[in-house]
Parts: C-alpha cells; sequence; structure tokens
C-alpha cells in the first residue's frame, strides 16, 4: 500500500481504527478474533492503527498492545488521552481533564497497557475549555523531550487553538469527524492544515457504516449499540439520508466497486494529507475498505458527487459518540 504523511509520520494511506473492538457496536468478538483482524490489517498493508484509553476504558490499548507486539518497530500506534478518567482504577469522571500532571499520569498507564517504550502519535482527545492549550502543548514537547512520545495532535479542534498548540510544539496530525456527511472540517480546518503540514486523520470516515450501503430505514441494531442514541440513526434520519446512500451505489456501480470503497476514494482524493481509519470487526471488511486506496478519483468524478450533494440535506446532527466520549 501505498503511504502519506502526517507530519513527519509515515504510515499507510488507510488506517485502522480500533474502537469497535470496545462493544460500542453491539456484542464484541472475543480477544483472539480481535487479533487475527488486526494482525490481518498489517499483513494486507496497514501500519497506522488508532486507539484510546477511553475505548474500555484501557481495555482497548491492552488488546491494540498485544495485537501489534510483534511487528511493534513496523507500525504507528496512536493512543489519546483527555477525558476525566483516573489513571489508577479507571474510574470515570465527569467531563475531560487535560492538565498537565493527568497528561504525565495518563502517558504512564498508556506505556504499561500498550506494552511500549514510546507512544508514536498521541492525542488530545477532546479540547479542556479549563486548560489553556498551550499548558497541554507543552506538556505534550515535554513528553517528546523524555522520549515517552513521539508526536502528538488535537482531536475535535478549530483552528485558532491548532495554530496556538503548533506554536508550541508542532503539531503531527489532527482527528476530527469528517465524511461525505459529515463536512465541518472543509471550511478552516483542512485549509489550516496544509498550510501548516500538519496531517489530518478522518474518523468515522463511513459515518458510523451508513455510507456502506448496510444500513437502512429498516436496519435493527442490538440494544447495547451505541446508534440507537444517534439523531442521524433514527428511522426517520435514515429514510431522508438514503439519497447520501443512493450517490454512492450509482457511483459504486459505474467504477465496479463497493459504496464504502468510493466513500473512502472521495476522502483520499480532498487532499493528500488526508488518512482516514476506518473500523470494523471483520478481516474481508478491512480488505475491502483498503481497495478503495486504488481506485483514485477523476475531477469530474468529484465535480459530480458535489453537484449532487448540494442537493441533498442531511438529516440528524452529527455523532452523538461526542458526549459519550468514546471516539
Amino acid at each position: 500500500m501505498k503511504t502519506r504523511r502526517l507530519g513527519p509520520l509515515e504510515v499507510s494511506e488507510i488506517g485502522f481504527g480500533t474502537m469497535s473492538f470496545a462493544s460500542r457496536y453491539g456484542a464484541s468478538p472475543g480477544e483472539a478474533e480481535a487479533i487475527r483482524v488486526i494482525r490481518g490489517a498489517y499483513d494486507l498493508g496497514v501500519t497506522l492503527f488508532d486507539t484510546a484509553e477511553a475505548y474500555g476504558p484501557f481495555t482497548n490499548e491492552v488488546l491494540v498492545g498485544k495485537a501489534l507486539a510483534p511487528m511493534r518497530d513496523k507500525v504507528v500506534i496512536a493512543t489519546k488521552f483527555g477525558w476525566n478518567i483516573d489513571p489508577d482504577p479507571g474510574e470515570r469522571g465527569p467531563g475531560v481533564n487535560s492538565r498537565p500532571d493527568h497528561i504525565r499520569r495518563a502517558v504512564e498507564g498508556m506505556l504499561k497497557r500498550l506494552n511500549v517504550q514510546t507512544i508514536d502519535l498521541l492525542y488530545q482527545h477532546r479540547v479542556d475549555p479549563d486548560v489553556p492549550i498551550e499548558d497541554v502543548a507543552g506538556a505534550a514537547r515535554d513528553l517528546i523531550a523524555a522520549g515517552k512520545v513521539r508526536h502528538y495532535g488535537l482531536c475535535e479542534a478549530g483552528a485558532q487553538t491548532i495554530r496556538r498548540a503548533h506554536a508550541v510544539h508542532p503539531l503531527a496530525a489532527i482527528q476530527s469527524e469528517y465524511s461525505l456527511w459529515t463536512r465541518a472540517p472543509e471550511p478552516e480546518v483542512l485549509p489550516l492544515c496544509e498550510q501548516l503540514g500538519i496531517g489530518f486523520v478522518p474518523w468515522s470516515p463511513l459515518g458510523q457504516g451508513f455510507l456502506t450501503a448496510k444500513i437502512d430505514a429498516g436496519t435493527s441494531f442490538e440494544a447495547n449499540d451505541f446508534r440507537n442514541e444517534f439523531a442521524r440513526f433514527t428511522p426517520e434520519a435514515r429514510a431522508a439520508n438514503a439519497a447520501v446512500v443512493a450517490l454512492l451505489v450509482r457511483i459504486a456501480a459505474a467504477r465496479q466497486a463497493t459504496p464504502a470503497q468510493i466513500a473512502l476514494a472521495w476522502l483520499l482524493a480532498r487532499k493528500p494529507f488526508i488518512v482516514p481509519i476506518p473500523g470494523t470487526r471483520r478481516l474481508d471488511r478491512v480488505e475491502e475498505n483498503l481497495g478503495a486506496a486504488a481506485l483514485g478519483m477523476s475531477t469530474a468524478e468529484l465535480a459530480d458527487i458535489e453537484a449532487a450533494m448540494a442537493t441533498i440535506e442531511i438529516h440528524g446532527r452529527a455523532s452523538a459518540l461526542e458526549r459519550h466520549g468514546l471516539i
């Protein structure tokens, strides 16, 4: 697989998000199957793997560390701090916490759970309004100087916050929700990333599965599937948003591809510094997703999509995972 750069980091064009193994989309497979899928993704060419202390909490980092131990020096492992989670017992408090002392304690726990000497890419999971971003960036800079972190990034940060953090120590990547039906980063964040040489990592690039055309108004989710709480996943919203899927299905048929591959190819064609991290529990879906990298997308196809999307109104606000602190 070809590579792209997140700042100074060279990674596969498409990464792998591991949150789905934390039982947030219904029942998770056992550890052995999860490890098989993660290692299978590596065998297929993936070198960027994304996790977070909030996934579990903690259990997903342990899983990722165990799965990637045999190829540790050949992959980039990204994880995240920032929610108010006690680093010792793992108890979850309200809101966020990016105090520098909390960051340092969180990183010590991450290193142990991932079983690594250094974290390749450390994100602030959400901006903490009570802690100046300069303090957060300074803590990350100190951890980098100490050899415990190689690079750092921010999640769901606005343009001014990115500028301020980058001035303290260069950011490698920004991670935000971005897909054909969630395009908030386009006006300010993507141009700023391009200007400053920062990579951009879209989470939920397939719209929590909706853009794969495997979900419609009649789909039922397991009781513990978080999509039951999402405004975009009510039966009414799914029916209203079917036009987006129909567009992907039409283009996919013309390209002899799948709707998921078209959705990912569209992201890859937006900017050369974009590296999406679709997640799945199935190795065949990993292989399908990676097939998007070979598709390419012409200027005419991109214009066709833009023209069609201009006539489609998206119903329901963006991901409700925000309030649960899971992404």
